[in-house]
């Protein structure tokens, strides 16, 4: 965890470019950010391949279905640039909506749990990270935008699912004390599983290089942050009481649920936009299939905090 910019390979051009993209972005005056030096290399724009798609075909919940197969493919080329831009609206939501506020729990010891300076530490350079992170789904969300010359907009789709579920178990809660442990129950879930949601398109070579190597910078930082978030709530989880460590463990396990399911408002607002036929009964269609998998599978972290905190009925 750098704290600065994401850790990547200065000899590789696309993680490079992908870099010098944030450089670009971030305020000059910014105090947080270091000064680099001017590099010749490719920008974002010089290495986007416009006969690439912008998101994996195989991810898609409806692939296969035979109204998806049936559309042109210059529609289909539409929606998997909109499924990019959903991708990343996704992750920005969860970091901006989910994460930080767990985060700023933490700083603030809310809980009482006794934090040290270092500890407090590890939680900012946490924070800060999450903000290049932020920038850098925004700028890989603009480039497809500027490069397709489609508006695409964040507007157009609803929140993650994953915040819409956080806000309604808040709303919920039947304290103050109670809606702060569900807040950071749900920044544990994303903070321990993201990695794997990033890891989805990694490693997927038939997307755009910038995508994967941004996909891939933010993954290394989220493999330490992983072990910041984990550490952290078994600090508050060893200080609660009977009934606390019981909430928390029902409240993670809601997270789970709300971070691995297929959100289908979203892709129902990516069809419509479209204006792709039939595109509601093929969603009920994938929806009722239960050859189908979930998204995500991977949420084993949750499992090993519980196993950890003696909570393992809250499966």
């Amino acid at each position: 965890m750098t704290g600065h910019l994401p850790e990547h390979d200065a000899s590789d051009p696309v993680e490079s470019a992908v870099i010098e993209g944030l450089v670009r972005s971030w305020p000059r005056r910014a105090t947080v950010r270091r000064t680099e030096p001017e590099l010749d290399i490719p920008t974002m724009d010089d290495l986007y391949d416009d006969t690439r798609d912008d998101y994996p075909e195989v991810l898609l919940p409806f692939t296969g279905h035979p109204t998806w197969e049936q559309l042109d493919e210059d529609v289909r080329t539409r929606v998997r640039a909109w499924a990019w831009i959903a991708y990343n609206k996704n992750v920005v939501d969860i970091e901006q909506d989910v994460v930080t506020p767990g985060f700023g729990l933490l700083f603030r010891d809310v809980f009482g749990t006794g934090f040290s300076d270092a500890d407090r530490a590890a939680v900012v350079q946490s924070m800060v990270d999450e903000e290049y992170h932020t920038l850098m789904h925004l700028n890989a969300s603009a480039l497809t935008r500027r490069r397709r010359g489609w508006a695409l907009p964040d507007t157009t789709l609803p929140e993650s699912s994953t915040v819409r579920r956080h806000r309604e178990a808040r709303a919920q809660a039947e304290s103050p004390r109670a809606a702060a442990l569900t807040t950071l129950a749900f920044a544990t879930v994303a903070e321990t599983s993201i990695a794997d949601y990033l890891s989805l398109i990694a490693g997927d070579q038939t997307i755009q290089p910038v995508h994967q190597a941004t996909i891939a910078l933010h993954r290394r930082d989220e493999r330490a942050h992983a072990s910041v978030a984990a550490e952290m709530i078994a600090s508050v989880h060893d200080k609660l009481g009977a009934e606390d460590r019981s909430f928390l463990a029902r409240a993670l396990r809601d997270g789970v649920d709300a971070f691995t399911a297929t959100d289908g408002a979203v892709w129902s607002a990516i069809l419509a936009a479209e204006q792709v036929p039939d595109a509601d009964q093929m969603l009920r269609d994938v929806a009722a299939d239960p050859e189908r998998r979930r998204f995500l599978q991977d949420c084993s972290a949750i499992d090993r905090l519980l196993a950890r905190f003696g909570e393992l009925e809250y499966r």
